[in-house]
Protein backbone atom coordinates (compact mmCIF):
# COMPACT_ATOMS: atom_id res chain seq x y z
CA UNK A 1 0.00 0.00 0.00
CA UNK A 2 2.81 2.56 0.66
CA UNK A 3 4.26 1.52 -2.60
CA UNK A 4 1.10 2.73 -4.24
CA UNK A 5 1.19 6.49 -2.53
CA UNK A 6 5.07 6.62 -3.80
CA UNK A 7 4.53 5.59 -6.91
CA UNK A 8 1.86 8.19 -7.59
CA UNK A 9 3.56 11.05 -6.10
CA UNK A 10 6.79 9.87 -7.36
CA UNK A 11 5.41 9.89 -10.73
CA UNK A 12 3.53 13.06 -10.30
CA UNK A 13 6.79 14.77 -9.27
CA UNK A 14 8.54 13.02 -12.43
CA UNK A 15 6.12 14.77 -14.68
CA UNK A 16 6.62 18.02 -13.06
CA UNK A 17 9.55 18.40 -13.07
CA UNK A 18 11.59 15.86 -15.46
CA UNK A 19 8.91 15.74 -18.55
CA UNK A 20 7.73 19.17 -18.47
CA UNK A 21 11.61 20.19 -17.99
CA UNK A 22 12.69 18.03 -20.80
CA UNK A 23 9.82 19.67 -23.17
CA UNK A 24 10.82 23.35 -22.29
CA UNK A 25 14.79 22.72 -23.07
CA UNK A 26 13.34 21.36 -26.40
CA UNK A 27 11.28 24.06 -27.30
CA UNK A 28 9.53 26.93 -25.28
CA UNK A 29 6.00 25.06 -23.82
CA UNK A 30 3.59 27.41 -24.70
CA UNK A 31 0.59 27.74 -22.20
CA UNK A 32 -3.27 28.14 -23.70
CA UNK A 33 -5.34 30.33 -21.40
CA UNK A 34 -7.50 27.53 -20.66
CA UNK A 35 -4.83 25.62 -19.42
CA UNK A 36 -3.86 28.05 -17.06
CA UNK A 37 -7.46 28.37 -15.77
CA UNK A 38 -8.70 25.18 -15.46
CA UNK A 39 -5.74 21.93 -15.74
CA UNK A 40 -3.16 23.55 -13.61
CA UNK A 41 -5.47 24.66 -10.93
CA UNK A 42 -7.30 21.21 -11.06
CA UNK A 43 -3.91 19.84 -10.93
CA UNK A 44 -2.86 21.61 -7.83
CA UNK A 45 -6.13 21.20 -6.21
CA UNK A 46 -5.78 17.07 -6.76
CA UNK A 47 -1.99 17.63 -4.86
CA UNK A 48 -4.05 19.77 -2.27
CA UNK A 49 -6.45 17.04 -1.64
CA UNK A 50 -4.16 14.39 -1.50
CA UNK A 51 -2.29 15.91 0.99
CA UNK A 52 -4.82 16.60 3.33
CA UNK A 53 -7.05 13.36 3.17
CA UNK A 54 -3.89 11.72 3.60
CA UNK A 55 -2.66 13.89 6.14
CA UNK A 56 -5.51 14.12 8.27
CA UNK A 57 -6.62 10.61 8.85
CA UNK A 58 -3.16 8.96 7.89
CA UNK A 59 -4.37 6.49 5.44
CA UNK A 60 -6.88 6.83 2.52
CA UNK A 61 -10.15 5.06 3.34
CA UNK A 62 -13.20 4.39 1.23
CA UNK A 63 -14.53 7.87 2.52
CA UNK A 64 -11.51 9.32 0.66
CA UNK A 65 -12.29 7.72 -1.98
CA UNK A 66 -15.31 8.74 -3.23
CA UNK A 67 -14.18 12.52 -2.75
CA UNK A 68 -11.24 11.35 -5.24
CA UNK A 69 -13.95 9.93 -8.29
CA UNK A 70 -16.61 12.79 -7.61
CA UNK A 71 -13.63 15.39 -8.32
CA UNK A 72 -12.32 13.07 -11.02
CA UNK A 73 -15.73 12.50 -12.78
CA UNK A 74 -16.66 16.75 -12.36
CA UNK A 75 -13.47 17.41 -14.01
CA UNK A 76 -13.74 14.31 -16.66
CA UNK A 77 -17.40 16.38 -17.19
CA UNK A 78 -16.50 19.83 -17.15
CA UNK A 79 -13.19 18.41 -20.36
CA UNK A 80 -16.58 16.96 -22.19
CA UNK A 81 -18.85 19.57 -21.92
CA UNK A 82 -16.04 22.02 -23.21
CA UNK A 83 -14.99 19.95 -25.82
CA UNK A 84 -18.55 19.71 -27.30
CA UNK A 85 -18.51 23.54 -26.99
CA UNK A 86 -15.19 23.60 -28.62
CA UNK A 87 -16.53 21.43 -31.50
CA UNK A 88 -19.93 23.58 -31.75
CA UNK A 89 -18.00 27.41 -32.06
CA UNK A 90 -15.27 25.52 -34.38
CA UNK A 91 -17.99 24.37 -36.88
CA UNK A 92 -17.02 22.21 -40.20
CA UNK A 93 -13.42 20.59 -40.45
CA UNK A 94 -11.46 22.88 -43.56
CA UNK A 95 -11.88 20.73 -47.07
CA UNK A 96 -7.71 20.10 -46.69
CA UNK A 97 -8.56 18.72 -43.19
CA UNK A 98 -11.39 16.29 -44.65
CA UNK A 99 -9.28 14.93 -47.49
CA UNK A 100 -6.61 14.34 -45.05
CA UNK A 101 -8.65 12.33 -42.09
CA UNK A 102 -10.35 10.25 -45.31
CA UNK A 103 -6.75 9.32 -47.16
CA UNK A 104 -5.93 8.12 -43.43
CA UNK A 105 -5.96 4.38 -43.37
CA UNK A 106 -8.88 3.21 -41.02
CA UNK A 107 -8.21 -0.21 -38.91
CA UNK A 108 -10.51 -2.90 -38.69
CA UNK A 109 -12.54 -3.37 -35.86
CA UNK A 110 -11.12 -6.86 -35.01
CA UNK A 111 -7.74 -5.34 -35.11
CA UNK A 112 -8.67 -2.92 -33.04
CA UNK A 113 -10.05 -4.99 -30.67
CA UNK A 114 -6.96 -7.37 -30.87
CA UNK A 115 -4.47 -4.78 -30.33
CA UNK A 116 -7.42 -2.85 -27.39
CA UNK A 117 -6.76 -6.54 -25.57
CA UNK A 118 -2.95 -7.03 -25.86
CA UNK A 119 -2.40 -3.63 -24.90
CA UNK A 120 -4.70 -3.96 -21.28
CA UNK A 121 -3.09 -7.31 -20.58
CA UNK A 122 0.06 -5.80 -21.26
CA UNK A 123 -0.23 -2.64 -18.98
CA UNK A 124 -1.84 -5.35 -16.18
CA UNK A 125 1.12 -7.57 -16.01
CA UNK A 126 3.45 -5.38 -16.96
CA UNK A 127 1.90 -3.29 -13.65
CA UNK A 128 2.16 -6.47 -11.73
CA UNK A 129 5.79 -7.27 -12.59
CA UNK A 130 6.79 -3.89 -11.55
CA UNK A 131 5.67 -3.46 -8.33
CA UNK A 132 6.63 -6.91 -7.70
CA UNK A 133 10.41 -6.82 -8.80
CA UNK A 134 10.27 -3.48 -7.02
CA UNK A 135 9.21 -5.22 -3.77
CA UNK A 136 11.93 -7.77 -4.66
CA UNK A 137 14.79 -4.79 -4.75
CA UNK A 138 13.53 -3.01 -1.64
CA UNK A 139 13.80 -6.42 0.33
CA UNK A 140 17.13 -7.33 -1.06
CA UNK A 141 19.04 -4.51 -0.67
CA UNK A 142 16.97 -2.57 2.48
CA UNK A 143 15.60 0.12 0.24
CA UNK A 144 12.15 1.19 1.85
CA UNK A 145 8.97 0.38 0.05
CA UNK A 146 8.75 4.36 0.00
CA UNK A 147 12.16 5.02 -1.72
CA UNK A 148 11.70 2.40 -4.31
CA UNK A 149 7.90 3.83 -5.32
CA UNK A 150 9.61 7.18 -5.83
CA UNK A 151 12.40 6.28 -7.73
CA UNK A 152 12.08 3.12 -9.39
CA UNK A 153 8.42 2.19 -9.94
CA UNK A 154 7.48 6.10 -10.72
CA UNK A 155 10.24 6.62 -13.03
CA UNK A 156 9.19 3.44 -14.56
CA UNK A 157 5.70 3.64 -15.08
CA UNK A 158 6.11 8.11 -16.14
CA UNK A 159 8.61 7.14 -19.39
CA UNK A 160 5.37 6.81 -21.37
CA UNK A 161 4.54 10.13 -20.52
CA UNK A 162 8.13 11.60 -21.00
CA UNK A 163 8.26 9.58 -24.37
CA UNK A 164 4.72 10.73 -25.82
CA UNK A 165 5.96 14.36 -24.53
CA UNK A 166 9.01 14.49 -25.98
CA UNK A 167 7.44 13.23 -29.33
CA UNK A 168 4.77 15.98 -29.33
CA UNK A 169 7.50 18.66 -28.44
CA UNK A 170 9.47 17.76 -31.50
CA UNK A 171 6.44 17.76 -33.79
CA UNK A 172 5.70 21.21 -32.30
CA UNK A 173 2.82 19.76 -30.61
CA UNK A 174 3.41 21.42 -27.14
CA UNK A 175 -0.06 21.68 -26.24
CA UNK A 176 -0.30 18.10 -26.06
CA UNK A 177 3.11 17.62 -24.15
CA UNK A 178 1.94 20.00 -21.59
CA UNK A 179 -1.46 18.36 -21.64
CA UNK A 180 -0.13 15.16 -20.91
CA UNK A 181 2.33 15.79 -18.17
CA UNK A 182 -1.02 17.63 -16.28
CA UNK A 183 -3.69 15.10 -17.18
CA UNK A 184 -1.82 12.04 -15.80
CA UNK A 185 -1.13 13.65 -12.77
CA UNK A 186 -4.92 14.71 -12.75
CA UNK A 187 -5.46 11.30 -13.34
CA UNK A 188 -3.32 9.47 -10.81
CA UNK A 189 -4.35 11.20 -7.97
CA UNK A 190 -8.37 11.08 -8.68
CA UNK A 191 -8.81 8.22 -10.35
CA UNK A 192 -5.59 5.74 -9.92
CA UNK A 193 -5.84 6.45 -5.54
CA UNK A 194 -9.21 6.87 -5.81
CA UNK A 195 -10.09 3.41 -7.28
CA UNK A 196 -7.46 1.49 -5.05
CA UNK A 197 -8.52 3.26 -1.92
CA UNK A 198 -12.10 1.73 -2.84
CA UNK A 199 -10.56 -1.66 -3.20
CA UNK A 200 -8.37 -1.41 0.05
CA UNK A 201 -7.30 1.40 2.51
CA UNK A 202 -3.93 2.47 1.21
CA UNK A 203 -1.41 3.66 4.96
CA UNK A 204 -0.39 7.32 4.58
CA UNK A 205 3.29 7.81 6.39
CA UNK A 206 5.20 10.94 7.25
CA UNK A 207 6.66 10.73 4.29
CA UNK A 208 4.17 10.81 2.22
CA UNK A 209 3.14 13.94 3.76
CA UNK A 210 6.49 15.37 3.11
CA UNK A 211 6.18 14.45 -1.07
CA UNK A 212 2.88 15.64 -0.91
CA UNK A 213 3.93 19.19 0.08
CA UNK A 214 6.42 19.06 -2.40
CA UNK A 215 4.51 17.73 -5.05
CA UNK A 216 2.01 20.82 -4.46
CA UNK A 217 4.57 23.23 -4.37
CA UNK A 218 6.45 22.22 -7.55
CA UNK A 219 2.99 22.00 -9.03
CA UNK A 220 2.23 25.10 -8.27
CA UNK A 221 6.21 26.55 -9.23
CA UNK A 222 5.30 25.19 -13.26
CA UNK A 223 2.35 26.97 -12.57
CA UNK A 224 3.89 30.36 -11.99
CA UNK A 225 6.65 29.52 -14.75
CA UNK A 226 3.50 29.14 -16.75
CA UNK A 227 1.73 32.28 -15.98
CA UNK A 228 4.92 34.60 -16.10
CA UNK A 229 5.21 35.07 -20.10
CA UNK A 230 2.25 32.40 -21.00
CA UNK A 231 5.28 29.83 -21.96
CA UNK A 232 7.82 27.56 -19.92
CA UNK A 233 11.41 28.84 -21.38
CA UNK A 234 14.51 26.63 -21.80
CA UNK A 235 16.07 28.34 -18.35
CA UNK A 236 13.05 26.88 -16.23
CA UNK A 237 13.32 23.64 -17.88
CA UNK A 238 16.71 23.75 -16.87
CA UNK A 239 15.59 24.99 -13.30
CA UNK A 240 13.03 22.03 -13.35
CA UNK A 241 15.43 19.08 -14.32
CA UNK A 242 18.16 20.88 -11.37
CA UNK A 243 15.22 20.65 -8.61
CA UNK A 244 14.57 16.86 -9.93
CA UNK A 245 18.09 15.77 -8.97
CA UNK A 246 18.17 17.76 -5.52
CA UNK A 247 14.81 15.66 -4.97
CA UNK A 248 16.60 12.23 -5.62
CA UNK A 249 19.65 13.17 -3.18
CA UNK A 250 17.23 14.31 -0.85
CA UNK A 251 14.68 10.81 -0.96
CA UNK A 252 18.09 8.88 -1.00
CA UNK A 253 19.83 10.37 1.75
CA UNK A 254 16.90 10.91 4.35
Amino acid sequence: NTLAISNVVGSNIFNMMVVIGFCAIMTPVAVQKATLKRDFPYSVFAALLLMILGGVGMKLGRFDSAVFLVFFAIFIGTMIRMALKAGKEGGQLQSEEIEAAEAQKVMSMPKSLLFLVVGVAGIVIGGDVVVDSASNIALKIGMSQTLVGLTIVSIGTSLPELVTSVVAARKNEVDMALGNAIGSNIFNILFILGVTAAISPVAFIMENVVDSILLVMVSILVWVFAWSRLHIEKKEGVVLLACYAGYLIYICTR
